[in-house]
């Protein structure tokens, strides 16, 4: 790896002018090995940056054994899909929706010409430091306050971006949808949620209000203040076009268990929308937001049938797979 970090460090202190920019330590590797992600001291603005480095084994290593072409293809498409989102989009989030500045963005993963094959970095992300910035708190467990600020999070950033054309970002947002898991559809058992998973596919994807999705909105995607009064996301490698409750759907289910979700995720929902509402008025004032509501709303049934579809095929028995998300399917698979 020190060819692979000479290089790297060789573009940051050529991006920043300042020849005398240093590691300081790496912070975790990139999922199946693909690089990592690392912070570096650049003098020349006296304050750390977040460095994101892609450079892909040459044997992948899936913790589930997912090694396959389509698997490592998908990877380096959501590489780039980050790259434009940071390059495209990220300058129209606020502080009600905060992720981090990009400083540079550089990526040639496409190519596949024997004279590209160097020591070079295929990816590199340089962005704000967010621990700087005060956003220096990680959660593992999330207290009703601070899914409460991922809802608002959420909302506030599917706002921002409501049908809009969403050109260069992936056509589906998203790392389950059906088209991109192939291979988990196969696996499945025959059933039900199988024979009907083209059907939901087909509702989320031609419904009539899209957005922009984050894509992977996990609570372990979210950076917290010191004080959780507030956050940021990051990791946007599966932005793209989308229902919001998409997003919704995903960030309950990594907060909450079954008897919370039963407990809270009515009022959540609610929640979500009532921020909706308010922050697409001024931007929006054409909006027939009601049908969205209800559009949303009849849909968010068929987006838990639809990951637990993606789970069922891609990890037999998963946690998440619980109470819950099974009477939502349940209700999915009798509207359909």
């Amino acid at each position: 790896m020190s060819k692979v970090n000479d290089a790297t460090l060789t573009f940051i202190q050529s991006s920043f002018a300042d020849p005398d920019v240093f590691k300081i330590a790496s912070i975790q590797m990139l999922w199946s090995a693909y690089g990592e992600i690392a912070r570096y001291y650049v003098p020349s603005l006296n304050k750390s940056v977040i460095v994101k480095l892609v450079m892909p084994p040459v044997q992948s290593n899936h913790p589930k054994g997912w090694n396959g072409q389509h698997s490592h293809q998908r990877k380096l498409d959501s590489y780039i899909n980050e790259s434009i989102f940071y390059k495209q989009y990220s300058q129209q989030t606020d502080t009600l929706c905060r992720t981090p500045s990009c400083y540079f963005a550089h990526t040639n993963i496409a190519s596949d010409r024997p004279e590209d094959k160097t020591n070079s970095p295929n990816s590199v992300l340089i962005m704000e430091d967010l621990d700087q910035a005060g956003f220096s708190e990680r959660i593992n467990h999330a207290s009703l306050k601070a899914v409460k600020l991922g809802v608002r999070w959420l909302a506030k950033f599917h706002a921002k971006f409501l049908n809009q054309n969403l050109r260069d970002v992936w056509p589906i947002g998203t790392y389950w949808h059906l088209a991109t898991r192939p291979d988990e559809y196969a696996r499945m058992p025959e059933g039900e949620l199988k024979r009907k998973a083209s059907k939901f596919d087909s509702a989320l994807n031609n419904a009539r209000f899209q957005t922009l999705l984050h894509g992977d909105a996990k609570l372990a995607n979210f950076c917290f203040s010191a004080n959780t009064n507030d956050l940021a996301a990051v990791d946007f490698q599966y932005v793209g076009r989308g229902v919001g409750v998409k997003d919704l759907m995903y960030f309950l289910g990594s907060c909450l268990d079954a008897d919370e979700l039963a407990l809270h995720a009515n009022s959540l929902v609610d929640e979500y929308f009532s921020i909706l509402r308010l922050s697409i008025q001024n931007d929006h004032q054409e909006l027939d937001f009601s049908s969205l509501e209800c559009e949303w709303r009849t849909l968010l049934p068929l987006v838990w049938a639809d990951f637990e579809r993606f789970l069922v095929g891609w990890a037999t028995e998963h946690y998440k797979v619980n109470d819950y998300m099974k009477n939502q399917t349940s209700i999915a698979l009798a509207s359909v």
